[in-house]
């Protein structure tokens, strides 16, 4: 793992040093892009667009375009912006993490304590275990300032998931949604048997990404010459008065199992 962010949490007046980690890693399969005609790999460059010449990496910046005229920054300028929250994630409040709503988690990263932040960070890890609390704060991340929550994970690391701030959730008023008419009693009893009954506890270990070990069994046939015949789903039908209660029995009469795929 490389490290992302190095700096410190703060937490009261104690600050305890850490390194960043991503905690994540896709598992999607790595596709190119290719010419239809030749099967060639295309490249992407990064062009002048006054001269028409590559720009290598090294020679790349970034700057805001303000009356006409690019206004150029540095690696100081991200830093004088808020040179504080460069360094240090300084714990504001402890929530509930249940308070939380999964509407604003964006990405977890690991916590690693740097030397000397050992006992500081056991510490404050198994405050948090104690109470039951999550602390929040903000710091800057990759040029753009970030909200993390930090928790407690699996009773032995500290995780920072990054959280959204709340003017970047759309307004879903333009949206159709249902009027707040009460549906039937007997059909939400019945939907409530339903999910009573195909109720357990949440085991992330039961979920597996399946459709790129399918894709993959698929490129192996196609590479060997063989045909691919697959039935296709059946698309959706839109203005279709469904029979909700005829629906709810089957599903009750046959449920589906509590292994996920």
């Amino acid at each position: 793992m490389k490290a992302i962010w190095n700096g410190a949490i703060g937490f009261g007046l104690v600050n305890i040093p850490v390194k960043i980690y991503s905690a994540t890693e896709t598992t999607k399969l790595d596709l190119d892009m290719l010419d239809k005609s030749d099967f060639s790999n295309i490249k992407f460059k990064r062009v002048n667009e006054s001269t028409g010449k590559e720009v290598k990496w090294e020679n790349i910046v970034k700057g805001y375009l303000m009356d006409e005229k690019y206004i150029v920054l540095d690696e100081e300028d991200y830093e004088a912006a808020s040179p504080e929250k460069t360094k240090i994630l300084s714990i504001d409040q402890f929530v509930k993490e249940a308070e939380v709503d999964s509407v604003y988690f964006e990405n977890p990263y690991y916590l690693e304590p740097q030397k000397n932040g050992e006992n500081a960070y056991r510490l404050l890890l198994k405050a948090l275990q104690e109470t039951e609390m999550a602390g929040i704060g903000t710091f800057v991340l990759r040029d753009s300032e970030a909200i993390g929550m930090i928790r407690p994970y699996n009773e032995e690391i500290l995780v920072l998931n990054r959280l959204r701030f709340h003017q970047e959730i759309r307004d879903y008023k333009d949206l159709k949604i249902p009027a707040q008419k009460a549906p039937k009693p007997a059909e939400l009893k019945m939907a409530v048997s339903l999910i009573k009954q195909l109720s357990q506890d949440f085991d992330p270990i039961m979920y597996k990404n399946t459709y790129s070990d399918e894709l993959m069994k698929i490129i192996k046939k196609k590479a060997k010459g063989k045909n691919i015949k697959t039935k296709k789903a059946e698309p959706a039908k839109e203005g279709k008065v469904i029979d909700l209660m005829a629906q709810l029995k089957a599903s009750l009469q046959t449920p589906k199992s509590k292994s996920a795929s």
